[in-house]
């Protein structure tokens, strides 16, 4: 089975007596009801609900962990240190650089959540070991299987974490309480107001890079965010792309027509009209 390891990853490990509250107060993710030893996305918002900074987090025997890019790693201790205040909660980013990922069991590391709803046995774990296989056999799967989150995608402050199937993949919470964002995350989940959705674009031709228009028509219905040869993501408004593949258009970026599909572990559908789109 294959394994690889990802390069500019960062760790974060968050210990002390009010460690869980102080995370759970303040993140997407609900931490009461993540069980050791399996990664989940989440991510912290801001005021106005868009991700500020999204991760992965796991329950270890050692307290909290979590995976991040390196880009974010020391923003994001600089952000939890703010709003710590008085709990007793300690940072610290490990000296791992890397993660792990594996296609087998792995004692020592955690299944990743967002894969497990897909179907897919996937684990990870901090490591600077170098692996067989290169990185593009996981980001190809993980981008035809319509994943994101964990700081894997960058460019990711406009967005909801709706728009990210959040609420989907179980890193993002509606019971737990206030956290920060939490209003505006729980009226579009209530209003049903998404209409961002991820989609899976695929070419017959190695795509153009990350930030190009999916285009139906002369409209511009989403923006690709990450690419891995002939297969992206991207966020698109699942309301008008749907209703132009119904009238058989055929969408497109950079020029190349492509095959949008809705990942199928997420439960959704094309909405008939854009009053119906969840």
């Amino acid at each position: 089975m294959p394994a690889v390891s990802l390069s500019d990853r960062a760790f974060i490990s968050i210990s002390g007596d009010d460690a869980e509250d102080f995370l759970q107060s303040i993140i997407t993710t609900d931490l009461k009801a993540l069980p050791e030893g399996e990664f989940r996305a989440g991510a912290l918002l801001t005021s106005q609900g868009k991700i500020l900074f999204d991760f992965l987090v796991a329950r270890t025997a050692d307290g909290l962990l979590l995976e991040t890019s390196a880009e974010q790693a020391d923003p994001f201790i600089k952000r939890l240190t703010l709003y710590r205040l008085r709990a007793k909660a300690v940072f610290a980013r490990l000296p791992e650089n890397h993660a792990l990922i594996s296609w087998e069991p792995a004692a020592d590391g955690s299944r990743d959540h967002r894969f497990a709803k897909a179907g897919v046995a996937l684990s990870r774990r901090p490591s600077d070991e170098a692996a067989p296989d290169t990185p593009d056999v996981y980001h190809a799967l993980r981008l035809s299987l319509g994943i994101t989150g964990g700081g894997e995608d960058k460019g990711l402050g406009d967005y909801f974490p709706h728009d990210l199937m959040m609420d989907r993949n179980d890193g993002l919470s509606f019971k737990k309480g206030c956290y920060v964002g939490q209003e505006v995350v729980s009226r579009m989940q209530h209003r049903s107001t998404a209409r961002r959705r991820v989609v899976t674009v695929t070419g017959q031709a190695p795509l153009v890079e990350a930030g190009a228009p999916l285009i139906v028509g002369d409209r511009e219905v989403g923006t690709l965010l990450s690419v891995s040869g002939s297969t992206g993501l991207a966020v698109a408004r699942i309301d008008k792309l749907g209703s132009a593949l119904n009238t058989g258009a055929t969408p497109s970026v950079g020029g190349q027509n492509v095959t949008v599909t809705l990942p199928g572990w997420s439960g959704l559908d094309w909405p008939v009209d854009a009053e119906n789109a969840q």
